[in-house]
């Protein structure tokens, strides 16, 4: 069986933390959102080869990530896109991918930004039983919400109706990014978008599939997030930290308050300073700064800030006198 991760966005909403680096690379505790699946499927023996789906841009910080890592399974393959304007879609992006490495095989596929509270070889488990396609769903208890995602109703755990960004959501169960495919189903991929299908978004080729043969959910009730902004990640963070902190051990912390899931990464200072449900990359340096519900990006240096909700990018210098 083969695994594809999907890491081809750009992130454009989470800017200017995401402009220069992928957002599968944010941090989740000592480890990265895509890190905790590529060690799922590391673990996973029935995973004999993991494709990891990114763009041009991004190409050689992968490179660099997956030869520093201790996974063996990953193999790099590019999509020939450099911007967000040139995307081919997550379908056809997917469609190319299993014509240019040749994949025969079953395959799970996952998107890279997935934080979830289940070990993915659960999912192959349930996979492998039903022998069909197969998709995760998760309920996320906002009609407001579902209006973003594929919403799945079941008889049992089939699949009977499959609805990708209804206007007027009927319920709250959503498909995520993690599919099964057997083989056959990932030889219609052409076929899909040969008939002009909608080339974006994976859950229209499953609501197109669900209409040609059997689909099973596979639902869990945990946790999950779809890592796309800047309050989802710190949604994210505050789960996996569950109201503790994290604090390298190399970072500096004089003088300062630490409320709730604030996680401070190694070398940064935090001086005279107040924080709250927030995350400080290594070599920032805050003084005598009030920060909530905020991401400050590496080698900043910010003097007397009161701020909320805000993005600071990397090598920003920012004084209250200013």
């Amino acid at each position: 069986m083969k695994a594809i991760v999907l890491a081809g966005g750009y992130a454009t909403r989470l800017w200017p933390i995401t402009k220069n680096r992928p957002k599968m690379f944010l941090p989740i505790g000592d480890t990265t959102v895509i890190d905790r699946i590529f060690a799922d499927l590391e673990d996973d023996d029935r995973i004999s080869e993991v494709f990891v789906s990114t763009n041009e841009r991004f190409a050689e910080d992968f490179r660099e990530h997956l030869a520093e890592s201790r996974f063996e399974k990953p193999t790099l393959t590019i999509e020939e896109t450099v911007a967000e304007d040139e995307k081919f879609g997550v379908v056809g992006a997917l469609a190319q991918l299993v014509d240019r490495e040749s994949i025969e095989e079953d395959t799970v596929v996952i998107a890279g930004d997935n934080l979830i509270s289940f070990n993915v070889s659960e999912f192959v488990d349930f996979f492998e039983e039903k022998g069909s396609p197969a998709l995760a769903a998760y309920d996320v208890g906002s009609r407001e919400k579902a209006k973003s995602y594929g919403l799945v109703d079941l008889d049992g755990d089939e699949v009977v109706d499959f609805q990708e960004k209804p206007e007027d959501p009927n319920s709250t169960l959503v498909s995520i990014a993690c599919y099964g495919f057997p083989a056959d189903a990932l030889g219609l991929l052409e076929e899909y978008l040969e008939s002009g299908n909608n080339p974006d978004e994976p859950g229209w080729f499953v609501q197109w599939l669900q209409d040609r043969r059997s689909v099973h959910a596979f639902t869990f009730e945990e946790a999950w997030f779809d890592i796309g902004t800047p309050e989802s990640y710190l949604e994210a963070i505050a789960w996996y930290l569950g109201g503790d902190n994290h604090v390298a051990e190399t970072a500096t912390i004089e003088n300062s308050r630490l409320g709730e899931n604030v996680h401070v990464m190694p070398d940064a200072e935090v001086l005279d300073s107040d924080l709250d449900q927030s995350i400080v990359f290594p070599d920032a340096t805050l003084r005598d700064c009030d920060i909530r519900s905020s991401i400050i990006d590496r080698d900043t240096d910010l003097d007397g800030l009161n701020l909320q909700g805000a993005l600071i990018g990397a090598h920003t210098q920012i004084s209250n006198g200013e």
